[in-house]
Parts: C-alpha cells; sequence; structure tokens
C-alpha cells in the first residue's frame, strides 16, 4: 500500500509543482488539491445565509412541499444525497446545501467557531438551517420536510425541537445520537480505523510529504477525504461512490468544520433530543441492516426520543448506502419517503 501511495505522491508532486505555462501550481492553492468552494468558483449555484456563502441548489416547483436534504458530517456535502433529486419528479420543491465550511461551501478559520461561545450549535447550524429554509420558502403555507442523514438526522432532530410549529415532517437516518454522551460511544464505535490500522497508516505516511496547518484547508480537507473515504464498520465499503451512486463534479470535505464542531460538542454537551417531545407529528426514522455500530437495540435506544415514529430498518444497505444506492434509493427509500409524506 504503501509503494502505491509513494507513486501516487510522486504523481502529485509532478503534476502540481511542474511548471505550466509559467506559472507553477502549489496543493494549497485553491482548485489544485481538492475542487474549489464557492468563493473561488464563481459558476458554483451559491446563496448567501447568515453570513455564509453556501453551496446550494434546488429542484422541482418552487411553491410545493419543500423537502430539505440535511448531509452528514459535520463536515461532508449533500453528494451523496443526489438521489434525492427524484423527488422533485413527484411535484415536491428537494432543497440541498453545503454546511458552512463543509462540502464547496465558504471556508472559516477554526479560531471563528470556537469565538461562537456557549451558544455555537444553535448560532452555527440552526441559524444556518432557519435561513436556509427561509431563503427558499415562498409562503407562510408552504408545508416544510426535513430529511437528514447521521450528523444531519442529529441536526435535523434538534431544530425540529426548536421550533417544532415550523416543521410538518421529519425524516432522520441513522442519528449517532441526540444526547452527548451517545454522540461520542457512536462515533468510537463508528470508527474503522483503529490505533494501528492500515487506513490510520496510510493517513500518517502520507503526512510526511503533504503536512497541513490549522487553517490551511485545501491541505486538511484532503487528507479528511483520504481517512474518510473508506468505513466498512458502517457498511459503507467504498461501492457507494461507485456507479451505483449519483455522479457529481466534486465531493470535498470540511476538516476545520469536522474537528471544530466536535470540539464544540465536548465544550457544550448539546442535547439534539430538547424538545423533540413537542413534536407529535409522526417522525420516519430508519436504519440500516448493514451498519455494525447501529444495532436494533441502538436504532430502540436513540428512536425513543421521538414521540410519535414509525420505524423502518433497510435491508441490505448500510449507513449513507439507504440514501446514494441508486437501486435500493429507487426500489425502496423513494416509496418509503413519499408514503410517508402524503400519510402525514
Amino acid at each position: 500500500m504503501k509503494n502505491l501511495f509513494s507513486v501516487y505522491l510522486t504523481i502529485i508532486a509532478m503534476s502540481l509543482f511542474s511548471s505550466s505555462c509559467n506559472k507553477e501550481k502549489y496543493i494549497d492553492e485553491p482548485g489544485n488539491l481538492v475542487p474549489k468552494t464557492v468563493m473561488e468558483d464563481s459558476t458554483l449555484p451559491a446563496i448567501s445565509v447568515n453570513g455564509a456563502k453556501l453551496h446550494s441548489e434546488a429542484f422541482g416547483p418552487v411553491d410545493s412541499t419543500l423537502i430539505i436534504c440535511i448531509h452528514g458530517g459535520p463536515g461532508g456535502d449533500y453528494r451523496y444525497m443526489l438521489n434525492c433529486k427524484t423527488l422533485a419528479t413527484k411535484g415536491y420543491r428537494v432543497v440541498f446545501y453545503d454546511q458552512r465550511g463543509a462540502g464547496l461551501s465558504q471556508r472559516f478559520p477554526k479560531t471563528w467557531y470556537k469565538s461562537q461561545g456557549s451558544d455555537a450549535i444553535n448560532k452555527i447550524f440552526y441559524d444556518e438551517l432557519k435561513g436556509v429554509i427561509a431563503y427558499y420558502k415562498t409562503s407562510a403555507l408552504q408545508k416544510v420536510i426535513l430529511l437528514g442523514q447521521s450528523w444531519g438526522a442529529m441536526l435535523a432532530t434538534g431544530y425540529t425541537g426548536k421550533y417544532p410549529t415550523e416543521i410538518n415532517g421529519l425524516i432522520v437516518a441513522e442519528p449517532g445520537g441526540l444526547k452527548w454522551d451517545d454522540v461520542v460511544d457512536y462515533v468510537a464505535e463508528s470508527r474503522s480505523f483503529k490505533l494501528w490500522s492500515e487506513t490510520l497508516n496510510d493517513a500518517t505516511y502520507i503526512d510526511q510529504f503533504i503536512t497541513g496547518k490549522e487553517d490551511q484547508h485545501e491541505i486538511l480537507d484532503y487528507k479528511a477525504g483520504l481517512i474518510g473515504s473508506v468505513n466498512a464498520i458502517v457498511g459503507d465499503a467504498g461501492a457507494d461512490l461507485g456507479n451505483n451512486a449519483p455522479s457529481y463534479v466534486a465531493s470535498r470535505s470540511g476538516a476545520i468544520a469536522n474537528a471544530a464542531s466536535y470540539e464544540l460538542g465536548q465544550d457544550t454537551k448539546p442535547d439534539f433530543s430538547a424538545g423533540i417531545n413537542s413534536f407529535t407529528t409522526k417522525t420516519l426514522f430508519i436504519y440500516s441492516s448493514n451498519n455494525k455500530a447501529y444495532p436494533e437495540s441502538w436504532a430502540t435506544k436513540i428512536s425513543s426520543a421521538y414521540p410519535n415514529k414509525e420505524i423502518f430498518k433497510a435491508q441490505g444497505v448500510g449507513h449513507s448506502g439507504m440514501i446514494d444506492q441508486v437501486n435500493f434509493w429507487t426500489t425502496t427509500m423513494e416509496p418509503k419517503i413519499i408514503a410517508y409524506i402524503q400519510s402525514l
């Protein structure tokens, strides 16, 4: 494996540091090591929310029921959720957005996250989601459905608990945990690399050649993408990004957003289940059969926070496969989601 990385790094070095048209390219410059964000590429669809420029797009009739797709992470992007775009052909308005510091959205220094204080989770993520909804909502009567996966399901739950009368439907796919101790336990249980694993060895081997300082987003995002690309424990062994997943022009991790969010969580111990007991509308709670870190006992424990719910086990797929596997989405997940919305 190390020999393969040596060859790969040699190619990177030759391509990025060689002169082309009398201009040298460096790995910490936008677009060389990872895709450009909306701050560097004006052709990317974007919206401005709460002082941040977010990579975002929407499909379907503008005045119909809004389905807000909330990606995982923190620090992921909405690429793997693009199968949800087919809901637009069924008459729904489907919204995607990369959270601040994630995917192709605007980056912020780690100190910015830390400066938000004890109410950081609320000010960063809930206020941002509120702004996204407000941007796309065309009337007070327009219904809003939140569809979140992993961290996105935690965020959707917390937001719904905070604004229970503003949300008309809640779909959560494997929220890792809702109370902070459960979040920590799930993160530890679901990591596919241990101290001496090959995945971690590969990452540290690369670190000899590519070392990123605290706010060198391009380098840190690239390395985060390498570590997070395969996870056998949660049932996502890499195939999810192959031919059976939606095609997309770019995918990028948000390393600083991820690290800062986890540190903020450790400091503030947020409870994402706060207020959810006031949301009496039925919640669709989904978990997968292939995620070894999400057995039925864990699904039962986490789903107990929702006062009115339908629990659905997605057979034959893993953590992100519930959403990004085209065949499963078409035959199982999309019909299930449509049936849920129609039942509200």
